[in-house]
């Protein structure tokens, strides 16, 4: 091993990483050097596909030249413009852009830096905004167990999470609530869909009435949620979600961070469910990885009706991040959606996600440990059961997921694992070969853990 890189591998202990024990990442490092497509190279010069486009990021994959030439050009005109008194020429282009993709109505943007400072932004906006609209009253916002809108207090007080990602930091703010998930595959109300009668939405609408629509300001929700584990509801919840929240004055906000720029098949998964929100939070595919870039779309009779006026009524949003409507990022992210549009990649991940998922149902069956193969456009989960008949999963002892994990990695596959099941989100370029090579890979190394767990050798 060359010199420099055993240096390299040592200089990890200066870091601390997201939600990883830095003891254990520093004796054996991951750390890339290069990338291209939708592979990332190690300095030991082992290959990996990015099955999970870094983290739902890279849509377009990496190393795209076009992108890292709009970004050259805009770093030779202006870097940096202080959103305080002015803006540049390529983020109002951006801006332009960009609302004629999202939702209809939802034409007004605030460009920010990451995911948690668009729900921060979003819990903000909301607050002011009842305010400003004769409702001062309307404090409190409603969020989903199992639901994850960020790292920071007010996105983690809004998330439903249990466990040391959240529990650690108590307590957080005042008037977040949560309700169950639209999680059919295990419905925490023990119902079955349709029979149901969408039990799951009904509950918003008696968690609105029980703490006084008054003083609810918002509804909170990923149209398909990560951490749940990618759970898609159903086709009628969201549009009876929109429904309830106009009813009772309460703000319908969509965190499309992980699902917006193509995820689910369509620009975002407001489009894929039509179903409109009033405020959708955007970031990661945003930028695709090629500068930190996310925002807020806001219905603009909102804006107009409670922000817009003279300066002396001192209404205007009371909020702002100093590399919000970044000229880089705005560069990379009007980049980005040339890509999208030139190459039709959403079309592709469509193409990529239906491929991925009908060869997973399959092969996971036969495997006789599958619980359920879900998803939309380009993201997909394979939930894993330990019992077929009962849908029983396996013990958390177990983490049979974690430990197919650890076979992937070594097979040079990164995808999103969990104790009991697995994401797979890979850029939208990837094609069907490469999409074969990573179910591949990944049928061989759930096989080895089965056996594994028996005792036995494939």
């Amino acid at each position: 091993m060359a010199m420099e890189t055993v240096q390299l591998k040592q200089n990890t202990r200066h870091l601390v990483l997201d939600l990883r024990q830095m003891k254990s990442f520093c004796e054996k490092p991951l750390v890339i050097k290069n990338a291209k497509g939708i592979y990332l190279n190690d300095i030991d010069g082992k290959r990996y596909i990015d099955g999970i486009s870094g983290i739902y990021v890279v849509g377009i994959g990496h190393g795209n030249e076009y992108v890292i030439e709009a970004i050259r050009r805009q770093q030779e005109k202006v870097s940096f413009v202080a959103p305080l008194h002015a803006v540049s020429e390529i983020t109002v282009l951006y801006a332009a852009r960009l609302a004629e993709l999202t939702p209809k109505g939802l034409g007004t943007l605030k460009f920010l830096s990451g995911g948690s400072e668009a729900t921060e932004s979003a819990l903000k906006f909301a607050r002011q905004y009842h305010r400003q609209s004769g409702n001062a009253s309307k404090y409190k916002f409603i969020g989903l167990y199992k639901g994850y809108h960020g790292a920071t207090m007010g996105a983690m007080s809004a998330s439903g999470l249990g466990g040391p990602r959240k529990s650690v930091f108590g307590p957080f703010l005042e008037g977040f609530l949560h309700i169950s998930p639209p999680a059919c595959f295990r419905c925490p109300y023990g119902l079955k869909h349709p029979s149901c009668q969408l039990l799951c939405a009904q509950m918003l609408e008696n968690t609105i009435v029980s703490e006084g629509a008054e003083s609810v300001a918002g509804f909170f929700i990923e149209p398909i949620s990560n951490t749940g584990g990618i759970v898609v509801p159903p086709p009628e919840y969201l549009p009876r979600i929109r429904e309830i929240c106009t009813k009772y004055n309460v703000l319908l906000i969509f965190d499309e961070i992980i699902t917006g720029f193509g995820r689910t098949g369509n620009w975002f998964a407001a489009q894929t469910f039509d179903t409109a929100p009033d405020l959708l939070c955007m970031g990661k595919g945003m930028g695709s990885g090629y500068s930190p870039l996310a925002g807020v779309a806001i219905r603009d009779e909102l804006h107009y009706a409670a922000f817009w006026g003279e300066d002396k009524a001192n209404i205007q949003f009371a909020h702002g991040h100093t590399f919000g409507g970044n000229p880089i990022s705005a560069a990379a992210g009007l980049a980005v959606l040339e890509v999208i549009e030139k190459d039709n990649l959403i079309g592709n991940g469509q193409k990529i996600g239906d491929h991925l998922r009908k060869r997973l149902e399959k092969e996971i069956a036969a495997l006789g440990i599958l619980g359920q193969v879900r998803g939309k456009g380009c993201l997909s989960c394979v939930e894993f059961v330990e019992d077929t008949k009962t849908m029983r999963s396996f013990s958390a002892e177990r983490s049979f997921g974690k430990q197919v994990e650890r076979r992937l990695l070594n097979k040079g596959l990164i995808l999103r694992c969990d104790p009991n099941w697995i994401a797979f989100a890979p850029p939208f370029i990837a094609t069907i070969e490469q999409a074969d090579e990573m179910v591949d890979i990944f049928v061989q190394c759930v096989r080895e853990e089965i056996h594994s767990g028996r005792g036995t050798t494939v």
